[in-house]
């Protein structure tokens, strides 16, 4: 985990991510590669950055708001189920503790989570 201090800033859209695979079971559609980078923690709440490649892959959440920072993705909520949402910068998203999804990446998208 990167701590990062009071006053300091970073780059949040230029920064360096390393990608890994999806695991398979988790990948529906294409190849897609993610990256996460913990930036620090406010008490117990963590802030970092999170990318996925385009492909389209299924998640179980965290209780979770991010932002958006670049790329475009459809998020499916398949349960419990909700209408499907299309995500781009700018938009801001609450996700729930177990809650199950399946992201369709179409351009990488790389969000600031809060969790």
């Amino acid at each position: 985990m990167s701590t990062r201090a009071p006053g300091e800033a970073v780059d949040a859209a230029a920064l360096a991510l390393v990608h890994a695979p999806l695991p398979a079971d988790e990948v529906i559609l294409g190849r897609p590669t993610t990256a996460v980078h913990a930036l620090t923690t406010v008490g117990d709440v963590e802030v970092g950055i999170w990318e996925m490649t385009p492909g389209t892959a299924s998640d179980t959440e965290a209780d979770e708001v991010f932002v958006v920072l670049a790329g475009h993705a459809r998020i499916e909520f398949v349960d419990p189920p909700l209408p499907a949402i299309e995500v781009a910068p700018g938009s801001v998203v609450r996700l729930a503790e177990g809650q199950r999804t399946v992201w369709t990446v179409t351009e990488t998208l790389r969000k600031i989570y809060i969790v």
